[in-house]
């Protein structure tokens, strides 16, 4: 197995990890912030690190494969969702937001199926579906580290680091909800043609 598809299923094993450092409550915090959700936040960031060095490997070295095809963005889509709720768990964040991601998630793979399997195209991804990963990404991170949940800033009073940790939190996590919905609009607007025989 070749670096890029090991770091592909460095990135799958890091989910269950999160998910046992969800439910164990480790003492201790850092900065007032519980020592359980830097861990989470580590191991997500490491994700999205390995996420971005996997696919510039691949192609640097010449060593892209249909193992990689196939599992690089299962695991992306797997380590992003199950972020997302377990910040639903950690009462974070409202659970709509990966109600709309996963929505988005299974009719975009869906089309591009059909695309494959219709003409061989493979569908690139549009500059809302890039805007979303960026932004995803980056909420993720901040929502971990966020004591206070997503919208708090319009329901009360925050001290000021509180209040700009989730402003921040709170706008990044918007502008990524608002991406993967006109990501998965453009794509299928795009491929109307492909379901005309419906």
């Amino acid at each position: 197995m070749n670096t890029p598809n090991k770091l592909t299923v460095l990135r799958m094993i890091l989910v269950p990890i999160m998910l046992v450092a969800s439910l164990i409550n480790i003492p201790g915090e850092i900065l007032n912030i519980p020592i359980s959700w830097w861990i989470m936040d580590l191991l997500f960031v490491i994700g999205a690190i390995t996420d971005k060095i996997d696919g510039t490997l691949a192609r640097k070295r010449n060593q892209v494969t249909n193992f990689g095809k196939f599992l690089d963005p299962i695991a992306d889509k797997i380590i992003v969702i199950s972020a997302l709720i377990i910040l639903v768990g950690q009462l974070k964040i409202p659970t709509w937001i990966p109600v709309i991601v996963i929505i988005r998630e299974f009719a975009v793979s869906g089309y591009r199926l059909i695309a494959v399997e219709s003409n061989g195209e493979v569908i690139a991804a549009n500059k809302w579906g890039k805007i979303k990963t960026v932004t995803q990404m980056l909420a993720i991170t901040i929502a971990f580290l966020d004591k206070n949940p997503f919208g708090t800033i319009f329901m009360g009073d925050l001290d000021t680091i509180p209040f700009i940790i989730n402003l921040v939190n709170t706008l990044l996590m918007t502008i990524s909800v608002i991406a993967t919905i006109f990501s998965g609009y453009e794509y299928l607007k795009d491929g109307k043609d492909l379901l005309k025989d419906m």
